[in-house]
């Protein structure tokens, strides 16, 4: 691909990052209006943010037949297309039209989140590392445009305008996404022969491969984690250390703009190391989080900067094998689907399972051991998975997913 139009293509991807999860965390900050508004109960509010998530889960599926359907150029199109109805549905007026809005929206960026990772395998192999490394801070920084600046626009226009008004990045994205993309193959025969891998009958069916498995449980682990501590973490600092309800949210901002360090970070330690102690080290970082809160909980803002910059270098690693261990572009796709599809169910229970084991114990030492075994799950199935591959593994097996060169 020539230097100007990858340079277009990571724009593309970037623009379309920040819409991965910027509609989604845009109802929290305005979820008090949103429930006097529609007279709905806490419950039902929470379907607004956790529907989403769900769907990560379920609709892969739908998502993978979509992009081997359509391509990846117009499967992405048609789900920004989705995306932006979804956010206008949302807006009607009635609960029913809010959670189809939520439900279009959630299977929306399921298809999105699908699409990356195969995208860069294909076109930026030369430089995945990097670019997986921006993809993944674009979607923190998706989170905090939406999670700023919603208030002061609900404050001047309402809720509903306020929401509807992110439609524009999805319209911005659209357009650069088309401008990149335009020109290539768009599914049918060219993009069958584009996934062909010549050397599939010597290869074990995709699914069978331990490798495959084993990053679907890191995964999970690394998602439950995630959505776990994003839900219940200003709660938690506000019980254990007295926080107001203003400090406490701060928490939340700590740990996500934490996650630019690591999304940037890991593919600078992916040049110098292989893939294994990379991912111990966000490990540690990630397990720094729980046990300091529960050893030293006056250091909170330490613990939110360590766990918040290992999330976002726990996806990077994740993703980054991914593309190492796939041997053609098929194979990328699918087990892109595969494993996020698997890691977002288990992490839609993420939020009900601390929030329920808190209510049973009372307290918060539990929950976070919670979330220290699923770090765990993190650290055990991601090492295994990040063993090196045999030599006669295929060509996506032995490519760096940073230079492109063998390792």
């Amino acid at each position: 691909m020539p230097p100007a139009s990858a340079t277009l293509l990571v724009v593309g991807i970037v623009l379309l990052a920040i819409n991965l999860r910027g509609p989604i965390v845009a109802v929290s900050p305005v979820l008090d209006a949103i429930t006097a508004d529609l007279r709905i109960g806490a419950g039902t509010a929470g379907l607004l943010t956790s529907l989403p998530v769900l769907c990560f889960g379920v609709a892969t599926p739908l998502a993978a037949w979509l992009l081997a359907r359509a391509g990846l150029e117009r499967g992405v199109l048609i789900a920004l297309a989705a995306l932006l109805a979804g956010i206008v549905v949302r807006s009607v007026d009635g609960v029913p039209a809010a959670l189809a809005g939520t439900l279009i929206i959630g299977i929306a960026i399921t298809v999105g989140n699908v699409a990356v990772p195969v995208v860069i395998g294909r076109d930026l192999s030369h430089r995945a590392g990097a670019v997986l490394g921006t993809y993944t801070a674009a979607l923190n920084v998706g989170s905090m445009l939406t999670l700023s600046l919603t208030v002061p626009i609900a404050a001047a226009v309402g809720w509903r305008a306020a929401l509807v008004s992110w439609g524009v990045l999805v319209v911005a994205a659209a357009l650069v996404w088309w401008g990149a993309t335009r020109g290539r193959p768009r599914g049918g025969p060219a993009q069958a022969a584009a996934d062909a891998d010549p050397e599939s009958d010597r290869h074990p069916v995709w699914w069978r491969r331990p490798v495959v498995w084993g990053l679907t449980a890191a995964f999970a682990g690394q998602a439950f984690a995630y959505y776990g501590v994003t839900a219940w973490l200003p709660l938690l600092l506000r019980d254990e250390r007295g926080l107001s309800g203003s400090a406490a949210g701060l928490s939340s901002s700590v740990f996500q703009v934490a996650a630019v360090v690591g999304a940037f970070g890991v593919p600078a330690l992916l040049r110098l190391w292989p893939p294994r102690p990379v991912l111990l080290v966000v490990c540690a970082g990630w397990s720094a989080l729980p046990l300091g809160l529960l050893l030293a909980p006056q250091w909170w803002p330490l613990w939110c900067g360590l766990g918040g910059a290992a999330q976002g270098g726990g996806i990077t690693v994740i993703f980054s094998m991914i593309v190492l261990r796939a041997r053609s572009l098929a194979e990328n796709r699918s087990m892109s689907a595969l494993v996020q599809g698997g890691g977002y169910a288990v992490a839609a229970a993420g939020p009900t399972v601390i929030g329920t084991v808190h209510e049973a114990t009372g307290g918060w030492t539990v929950p976070l051991l919670a979330v220290l075994g699923s770090i765990g799950l993190l650290t055990v199935a991601g090492a295994l998975s990040a063993r090196r591959p045999p030599a006669t593994a295929g060509a996506g097996s032995s490519r760096s997913v940073t230079s492109g060169s063998p390792r």
